[in-house]
């Protein structure tokens, strides 16, 4: 059975009951609330393991509330399932861009969203001790534990999803990974990315880079790879 505490942000109250229904079935326990206000009050007051949240809620929406839990330093590690019936490749950017670690479009099966959600806590889970190296490359240095990237003594915001793509990128330079083995390795199998969803995460990221983002390069026909310093 599993186990862990996860908020439901979910308006339509059908919804809601199913999804905490299997997931009380399966061994964790469910809170639920209707509105983003509803679910940043619960994540100043409470604990959560896992965050699953809809993307048409009523006065904040969904990606107001994933924004804030990546902004906040008692959040910003927390997994986040984004919820939703806009399922357009603009809106699944737009949710991973802003830090969400997975994606499922209604109506869906409540086996699928279950072992999503333990694949998701899975990856997310580190033995105790176990943390990522940080990267130095030339003037470019990459720290996970901070979630900080700087070049030089300047620091450059990125996104939660721009974070993981660079730090896979930079840990194997010179090594060449297509678009699906870079959604493959930071996500899992069987995401909902495209092709230019890759791409456009990438030029994101590269233009944050400024200079330095010259040094992800594009391999005609196949995908990205890091070059070395």
């Amino acid at each position: 059975m599993a186990t862990g505490q996860v908020l439901v942000v979910e308006d339509d109250e059908d919804i809601a009951e199913l999804i905490a229904y299997n997931l009380r079935k399966e061994g964790f326990r469910a809170t639920c609330v209707a509105s983003g206000e509803e679910a940043q009050r619960k994540l100043r007051t409470e604990s959560y393991n896992l965050v699953l949240l809809d993307l048409m809620l009523p006065g904040i929406d969904g990606l107001e509330v994933c924004k804030g839990i990546r902004k906040h330093p008692g959040t910003a590690e927390l997994p986040v399932m984004m919820v939703t019936a806009k399922g357009g490749e603009s809106d699944v950017v737009a949710g991973l861009e802003l830090g969400a670690d997975d994606y499922i479009v209604k109506p869906f099966s409540p086996n699928v969203l279950l072992a999503r959600i333990k694949t998701l806590l899975r990856r997310r889970k580190k033995a105790p001790g176990e943390a990522d190296a940080p990267i130095e490359t030339g003037l470019l240095t990459i720290h996970p534990g901070r979630h900080e990237v700087k070049i030089g003594d300047q620091q450059v915001e990125l996104t939660n999803m721009e974070f993981r793509v660079l730090y896979f990128l930079a840990g194997q330079p010179g090594w060449v990974f297509t678009r699906y083995q870079i959604v493959e390795s930071i996500r899992g199998e069987n995401y909902p990315v495209t092709d230019r969803s890759v791409d456009v995460l990438i030029t994101g990221l590269r233009r944050k880079l400024g200079s330095a983002g010259t040094r992800i390069e594009t391999v005609r026909g196949v995908g990205y790879k890091f070059t070395e310093a």
